[in-house]
């Protein structure tokens, strides 16, 4: 096979940067071990009209492509592959329709939506077991998390109430409770401080926000805040495929002088498992690139990786629950 280009809209300005900026950096890192694959990557500047424009011309160009960062992004990534007869690897879109959308056309690396709240309920009804209130954002992705939660809690035997963007925490809960937030960033760090100052405020508190480094920046004291990521170091099983995450880590960590959050591990198990199915299959069209993810069941440095054949969907992946203490997030063992 002559050299594979592989090609990724991410979002490297506008109101998804401070995660495509680490996808993108990842992706640079696990392309110096790749050298003899080209990558070539574009701003999609977290616009569903410019990554729609911009996907398309990496297709006339890219034997390989990695769609963005965010459901709402990659709803439309989905809709672009299955018009152009093309597959995309999804690593930054984990809402269950768009995993699901199009059978044959996309394949995800990424925990579905509707299982992203499992870790803390499961850990909720092993502890304490409070009645939870969840509040969800304005977009589907939030829809979606709260919805799921709701099924898993009640198999757990835990009592919900849910709220929308607009309805008010109540002043008084009558007990103690704990608190969800399944929104955007900007919406769980309002939703935690006005928790916070309610005259009963949350026993237990967790946000999918918490799940990245930034959210101990953004949130005056965060100590004793679980979230929950795709992942977090040092929970995963080692690597059977490309790059390790010590190696990773160390890269990663000279060139940001941080460590990463989970958006530049995912683009790198994509980037990763998309290369394996190329080189597998001898051919990237989409017929033979599905196959050979349809029957791989793996790990990176991400996780475990395995699809449900028919849909694309991811089945082997799992969560991560941490917490935030005095010297920032641990991971909260199952």
């Amino acid at each position: 096979m002559t050299p594979l280009t592989i090609g990724a809209c991410l979002s490297l300005s506008g109101k998804h940067a401070r995660f495509g900026k680490q996808a993108q950096l990842g992706l640079e890192i696990w392309h110096t071990s790749n050298s003899a694959v080209n990558l070539v990557i574009q701003d999609d500047q977290s616009d569903p009209a410019v990554l729609r424009a911009s996907l398309r011309e990496l297709a006339d160009r890219c034997d390989i492509l990695l769609g963005p960062y965010s459901t709402q992004l990659m709803r439309k990534a989905g809709d672009v592959a299955a018009e152009l007869d093309r597959l995309v690897w999804n690593h930054g879109g984990s809402g269950d329709d768009v995993e699901a959308a199009h059978p044959g056309h996309v394949v995800s690396v990424l925990t579905p939506t509707s299982r992203y709240a499992e870790p803390f309920l499961r850990h909720l009804a092993e502890t304490e077991a409070l009645p939870v209130r969840i509040v969800c954002g304005k977009g589907s992705f939030g829809r979606q998390v709260a919805a799921g939660a709701e099924v898993i809690a009640h198999s757990l035997g835990i009592d919900t109430v849910r709220l929308g963007p607009g309805d008010d925490l109540p002043r008084t809960t009558g007990g103690a409770w704990a608190l969800l937030c399944t929104g955007a960033f900007e919406e769980d760090i309002e939703t935690i401080k006005w928790a916070r100052s309610l005259p009963t405020p949350p026993q237990a508190v967790c946000a999918i926000a918490a799940g990245v480094r930034e959210f101990g920046q953004a949130l005056h004291d965060p100590h004793g805040i679980y979230g929950v990521g795709q992942w977090f170091p040092g929970t995963g099983d080692p690597a059977e495929m490309g790059i390790g995450e010590p190696d990773f880590l160390a890269a990663y960590q000279d060139r940001a002088g941080a460590l990463p959050d989970y958006p530049a591990v995912q683009a790198v198990a994509a980037a990763t498992i998309a290369a394996h199915c190329a080189t597998a299959a001898g051919d990237t069209g989409r017929d033979a690139l599905w196959a050979a993810a349809a029957s791989l069941e793996t790990t990176t440095l991400f996780g475990a990786f395995k699809i449900d054949p028919h849909t694309g969907t991811q089945l082997g992946h799992r969560p991560v629950l941490i917490r935030w203490e005095s010297g920032g997030p641990t991971a909260v063992r199952g």
